[in-house]
């Protein structure tokens, strides 16, 4: 039978509730409690996951939904264990359809809640999860900044904030979403102060390590501005990032050969990682040419004659260097490439190219006047 809940007054409601789980064997009784509704619901919450037994998905989404519709006439200095009661209750279920009932539950619960409401954080903590057991990332996580305007009048504490974070990382992660993740990883490194950066270490590192293993991920330079990875300056996991940051292929395999075992213990992909530093090499050389041999390429990234237009192929794809490869002539001619590094000397050069730009519109300018200006007074 599926069980429906009427527009009743509160104490009808948790009745109902108790009459409910208590035919389904629950061990709670009929009758409300003399002390009030929040002890109903209280010990309602206890037992709700009787249902989940055997219970169909609709009977159980409606019995949770009713739930909710009580917890939310609850007091907010009252409600904070009947919530986190409920939503301990919620990531327990188990089974893909299960998981999915508790989801839609555990969201309309987060977005019934006040949004001045503190309790909005412990509910998003475990709605993330239960939708990262069930691969559903992408309907409860936008981006950062739509994470942070979901707690614009009752922000969580730094530390809250942080655990918060790593959640996501792992949860981006595992639904493979590495941008995001890799998003989510700064974020985190961005709420630690000089005074504590060395408290990050773990956090440092685990973001250190998903940027390198991203396939996707190929500016680096924006992690060594990060004060808990500046902390971690002179250990061989800095070391390894600058080589991607700014150096070229062979001091890539100088590091490899100097220090396999260690690059093998972070479990990146050595293979994984030649691929990704003949792409970077081959941005650093865009930098300084505008036309490149087929056969400087072979000899820089240490391809074989016949891995060199496949490999220029692969460039194009990532859209990180915009170029016409010229088969017949065996060369590659080059238009414009992604700085690997964003520094002084790329500010300067923007600068340069700006001020020769608002020159160019100048001129521009001042001959459309000479044209303009000797029609209209022939008119007057």
């Amino acid at each position: 039978m599926y069980f429906v809940f009427i527009d009743l007054a509160l104490d009808e409601h948790a009745q109902e509730l108790r009459t409910y789980l208590n035919g389904l064997g629950a061990e709670i009784s009929t009758e409300k409690s003399p002390k009030g509704v929040e002890d109903d619901l209280h010990k309602i919450i206890g037992v709700c996951d009787t249902c989940f037994k055997d219970a169909t998905e609709q009977e159980i989404e409606s019995v949770l939904n009713g739930i909710v519709s009580m917890l939310v006439t609850v007091p907010l200095e009252r409600a904070e264990n009947l919530v986190l009661a409920f939503c301990e209750k919620l990531i327990k279920a188990s089974g893909q359809n299960l998981k999915m009932v508790t989801l839609r539950v555990m969201w309309l619960l987060f977005q019934s809640l006040d949004e001045a409401s503190p309790m909005r954080y412990h509910v998003y903590f475990h709605l993330v999860q239960i939708a990262r057991s069930v691969d559903q990332m992408r309907h409860v996580f936008k981006d950062v900044t739509h994470l942070k305007s979901q707690f614009a009048l009752c922000p969580p504490s730094n530390e809250q904030m942080q655990k918060l974070l790593r959640l996501l990382h792992e949860a981006l992660l595992a639904s493979k979403n590495s941008e995001q993740a890799s998003k989510v990883m700064v974020e985190l490194l961005g709420t630690y102060t000089t005074e504590n950066a060395s408290q990050a270490r773990e956090d440092a590192q685990r973001c250190i390590l998903a940027a390198l293993a991203d396939p996707k991920t190929f500016l680096l330079d924006p992690l060594l501005a990060l004060k808990p990875v500046r902390f971690l300056e002179g250990e061989l996991i800095h070391d390894l990032l600058s080589v991607f940051v700014s150096e070229k292929l062979t001091s890539y395999q100088q590091f490899y050969h100097s220090h396999r075992e260690f690059v093998n213990g972070l479990g990146l992909n050595h293979e994984q990682n030649l691929k990704k530093m003949r792409l970077l090499t081959f941005m650093q050389l865009a930098e300084d040419s505008q036309e490149m041999s087929f056969q400087k390429i072979q000899e820089e990234l240490q391809l074989k004659a016949e891995e060199v237009e496949p490999f220029i192929i692969d460039v194009l794809k990532t859209k990180l260097v915009r170029a016409r490869m010229d088969q017949a002539a065996q060369k590659v001619h080059i238009s414009s490439t992604m700085h690997r590094t964003f520094g002084q000397p790329q500010w300067l050069q923007l600068r340069d190219i700006l001020l020769n730009w608002k020159q160019n519109m100048q001129s521009v300018q001042e001959g459309m006047s000479s044209i303009v200006k000797p029609k209209v007074e022939a008119k007057k």
